[in-house]
C-alpha cells in the first residue's frame, strides 16, 4: 500500500515539474518577442525608419526565443 502513494507521488512531481518546464519556456519565449518588438518600436520612432527595425528585432527575438528554448530542452 505503502508503494501506491510513493508511486503518486513521483507521478505528481513529474507532472508538476513539467509544467513548470512548459510555461517557464513559455513566458522566456514571450519575453524574448516583446523586447524585440519593444526595441523596434523604440528605436523607429527614434530614427523614423518604420517599420524596418521594428521587423529585424522581432525577428531576432524570435531567433533568441528558440535558441534559449533549445537551451533549455538541452539541459533537460
Amino acid at each position: 500500500m505503502n508503494g501506491m502513494f510513493h508511486n503518486d507521488k513521483e507521478q505528481r512531481d513529474k507532472v508538476f515539474h513539467a509544467l513548470s518546464f512548459l510555461s517557464q519556456a513559455g513566458i522566456t519565449m514571450a519575453a524574448c518577442v516583446l523586447i524585440g518588438v519593444f526595441l523596434g518600436r523604440t528605436l523607429d520612432r527614434l530614427l523614423g525608419t518604420a517599420p524596418g527595425l521594428l521587423l529585424v528585432f522581432s525577428l531576432l527575438g524570435v531567433g533568441a526565443a528558440f535558441k534559449t528554448l533549445f537551451n533549455m530542452a538541452k539541459k533537460k
